[in-house]
């Protein structure tokens, strides 16, 4: 049996958990994931629920995850819409006018910062923030563009392409924003994940000292612990695919691999260098003639980790074919 080094949560005193693709899919949780984190909660480990969309309020999202079985208070949530708000009060005066492309969520987040909500250019807004809602319009969008041409601050909620639904991965406010940017040639400041102020509204709410980021994305959760230099967690119940992990380059690379958030709560099988490669549980990979070659049995998630480490350490700053490492994929059953 490989030495454990304890149960992964334990290490950690606050849970920064993305919502989409890893505590729910639309309106129903990922399987497990309300007993995970009731556990952790039971444990003394702080929740912080840190999302990317700006659509709905603190408030309406504690409620949903309480009606998912999750203990959670609108202090407990953290939306980049709070940090695109903190962001343009920063910068504009007080009391300003800023055209809100977008939802409840922002608005809301803008009136608690002391800045005044406007749908029209007419208002000669300061700023002009953008978040996905489902009602967003093409003339709000033609108010947010006519406000940017004429000079107001243009900041994106976030840059996410897609999110992921229970029907599938839907356009996100990455792509909605690209609407104005291109309209105007402006491209936006950007509030949510990767980029720092999101990262800054959770610790400045949370005040965690060992934090551990979990998300399902490689290009924000994942590259967004990276820069602020916190340990993450990726789990495989949303965008990241195992391809995804195994290709990934030094900045896409999690701390840790889960198949879901019940992997907090077993130890840790650690990965280890030998002369036949690398091993984690019953596994081992190694690069022979340019391929990935992964053998072994067990924990599919523990080969997985096997094979990012011999993968990783070959790519060094760069990142792995896809092709090169379709075989190890193919012994994973992916």
């Amino acid at each position: 049996m490989p030495e454990t080094t304890g149960v992964l949560v334990d290490a950690y005193d606050t849970l920064l958990l993305d919502l989409d693709g890893v505590v729910y899919l639309g309106k129903h949780a990922v399987p497990g994931a309300p007993e995970a984190l009731v556990k952790a909660g039971d444990q003394g480990v702080r929740l912080a629920f840190v999302t990317n969309n700006a659509s709905r309020t603190p408030g309406a999202i504690a409620q949903h995850l309480r009606h998912l079985g999750i203990p959670a208070a609108p202090q407990d949530v953290v939306t980049s819409a709070q940090a695109a708000a903190r962001l343009v009060a920063e910068h504009v005066p007080g009391g300003s006018a800023v055209l809100v492309v977008g939802g409840m969520g922002l608005r809301m987040a803008l009136r608690e910062h002391g800045l005044r909500p406007v749908t029209t250019a007419l208002d000669a807004p300061a700023a002009v923030v953008q978040g996905i809602a489902d009602n967003l319009s093409y003339g709000l969008l033609c108010e947010g563009a006519l406000a940017v041409r004429q000079g107001a601050w243009f900041v994106a909620a976030n840059a996410d392409t897609t999110m992921p639904t229970g029907r599938g991965e839907q356009p996100g406010n990455g792509s909605m924003s690209r609407v104005i940017a291109t309209a105007t040639g402006v491209e936006p400041v950007v509030a949510g994940k990767p980029e720092p102020p999101l990262h800054r509204e959770s610790m400045i709410r949370t005040r965690a000292e060992r934090p551990l980021i979990v998300g399902d994305r490689l290009d924000t959760d994942i590259e967004g612990a990276t820069r602020a230099g916190v340990d993450s967690l990726l789990v495989l119940t949303g965008v990241a695919t195992p391809a995804d992990v195994l290709t990934a380059a030094p900045h896409h690379r999690p701390t840790h691999i889960a198949a879901d958030l019940s992997g907090l709560h077993v130890p840790v099988i650690p990965v280890r260098r030998g002369s036949g490669g690398w091993t984690c549980g019953g596994w081992t990979a190694a690069w022979q003639d340019g391929e990935l070659v992964l053998s072994g049995e067990g924990d599919p998630v523990e080969g997985l980790r096997a094979a990012c480490a011999a993968t990783w350490e070959a790519a060094g700053d760069g990142h792995a074919d896809e092709d090169a490492v379709k075989g190890a994929l193919a012994a994973l059953g992916r």
